[in-house]
């Protein structure tokens, strides 16, 4: 099964943030609808949506293409990965004047955030790697 490995990868990394996507929006959906909760949905996960679930392919596609196993751990890869995504999620949101988050405290979560992102691609991407045979 070597046919399109690095499609595979992408499918096999965007899987789980499109997932949590999906989730997300029905809970934004329900706070703005049904609590009528002034939340900006609008603005505010437009990105997400699109973004980070492409992001996460792409990434693991990355970690595939530049053959990266033997040098670098999955985990470790994946925990890279939210010092790309706050610096570009705090940049869009200054732009859309949404600042949820200040960079001081961007800074504060991305120790966090590379703890989790290193437990999910370690244990839930090397999975979905595994399922697909791109290990």
């Amino acid at each position: 099964m070597n046919r399109h490995p690095y499609l595979r990868a992408y499918m096999a990394g965007a899987l789980l943030p499109t997932w949590f996507m999906v989730i997300a929006l029905a809970g934004f959906v329900i706070a703005r609808l049904v609590y009528q909760l002034p939340v900006p949905i609008e603005r505010m996960i437009a990105f997400p949506m699109a973004g980070v679930p492409n992001l996460w392919g792409l990434w693991n596609l990355l970690y595939l293409a530049l053959a990266l196993k033997n040098r670098v751990g999955l985990g470790v890869w994946g925990a890279l990965l939210p010092a790309v995504l706050i610096p570009a999620g705090l940049i869009l949101a200054r732009h859309l004047g949404i600042l949820m988050l200040t960079p001081m405290l961007g800074l504060a979560v991305l120790p966090l955030a590379a703890a989790f992102y290193y437990l999910v691609w370690k244990h839930l991407v090397g999975f979905l790697n595994e399922v697909v045979n791109v290990a």
